[in-house]
């Protein structure tokens, strides 16, 4: 048997994704009642797909500038000047937020430096700051998940570079009110620190008009995406907006990594913009208070005010033992373990018919009163 072949140090600290691992667990059983994919159910808008189909019977197949399309850049200014009211700065079509939270902490994080991570938080973020050797600091918001400023100030200290901001959360799906989004980058400016304002999700604030960090603060990188609002999932293009030297820092970083977003998919995003996702967003709604008055007398959750999760407190203390449990049910749901530094909880997502969630519900509600909740 031949030796094992010797990988990087940095992968030691990181371990297959529990979502995917559940995703993949998704495709070889019969039908499950999925509740953990995050990934609209609606359809890209029919504007958006015929205007990539003609822009690649056009020939528009081949590469971009690094930067993105100029008619998708202006569309995206356009869209952030009718939001902001101004708004000059340069934009950075990315692949996916996922590939703008790569290279914005590529661009700006160094080894040993330390970054303020609100927990629960997104999987990606704890794992990306550890492969650029830095140190993940995470920033306890239980029990309502509410952003709390005066725990951000006390976890600062001279190593600290940034504060990764999630709102509408994943995996949460808190949103953070204008004063506390106020308050926390208080704290950013007060220390000198950069900020990371990860937006993917701002279409979808249920109860109140969505806070964005980006008008708060010079040093805000803004992310934002097309994959939820538009269910552009697999088409992987986001924008990263910010100070123009780390936009440029960005986009270097971009042309020995991703090189450039997929030429027709971009023409799509343009008219994407042109669509209204009011009724998608209306109806996603109508899905969280379903769930939420679905489960709440059972569990102990918050009720989500945006995205398209809600993070329950697991029955018998363990979120993987719960989740364990649910998937031997055939009900597919994600261990809070992924998404934090408690294993307490566990995530759905509701971007499921009301069909599914129905049958979900049912199901996790029987399993609570078998553990005695």
């Amino acid at each position: 048997m031949a030796d094992p072949i010797p990988l990087a140090q940095r992968m030691a600290g990181i371990d297959a994704s529990g979502i995917r691992k559940v995703f993949d667990l998704a495709a070889r059983m019969k039908d499950p009642i999925n509740l953990s994919i995050g990934q609209p159910d609606f359809d890209v808008p029919e504007a958006a797909k015929q205007r990539a189909i003609q822009a690649i019977q056009a020939g528009r197949n081949r590469y971009t500038v690094t930067q993105g399309d100029a008619e998708l850049r202006e569309a995206i200014a356009r869209a952030l000047r009718r939001e902001f009211g101004r708004f000059d700065g340069p934009v950075l079509v990315t692949s996916g937020v996922s590939g703008g939270i790569l290279l914005a902490l590529m661009a700006t994080v160094n080894a040993g430096d330390e970054v303020l991570i609100a927990d629960p938080y997104f999987v990606m973020y704890k794992h990306l700051v550890n492969v650029l050797g830095a140190r993940p600091v995470f920033v306890d918001t239980y029990p309502d998940f509410r952003l709390r400023a005066d725990r951000l100030e006390a976890a600062v200290t001279p190593r600290t570079r940034m504060i990764i901001l999630n709102s509408p959360c994943n995996p949460t799906g808190a949103v953070v009110p204008a004063e506390d989004l106020a308050a926390a980058v208080a704290v950013a400016r007060r220390h000198n620190l950069l900020v990371m304002s990860d937006e993917c999700y701002n279409a979808f604030a249920f109860d109140a008009p969505f806070a964005s960090a980006w008008p708060l603060y010079d040093r805000i990188i803004l992310l934002r995406g097309f994959s939820k609002t538009y269910a552009m999932t697999g088409w992987r293009l986001g924008y990263a907006v910010g100070p123009a030297e780390i936009i440029q820092a960005m986009t270097t970083l971009q042309q020995y990594t991703f090189v450039c977003g997929p030429a027709p998919l971009q023409a799509g995003a343009v008219a994407a913009y042109e669509t209204d996702p009011a009724d998608r967003i209306a109806d996603f709604r109508e899905r969280r208070d379903l769930i939420y008055e679905g489960l709440r007398e059972r569990f102990r959750v918050t009720k989500p005010g945006g995205a398209f999760y809600i993070f329950p407190e697991a029955p018998g203390a363990s979120g993987t033992a719960f989740v364990s449990r649910a998937i031997e049910a055939g009900v597919l749901i994600i261990p809070g373990g992924v998404f934090s530094q408690r294993d307490t909880h566990f995530r759905i997502s509701y971007a499921a018919s009301r069909e599914t969630i129905q049958r979900g519900i049912a199901a996790l509600n029987r399993l609570a009163r078998e553990t005695g909740a």
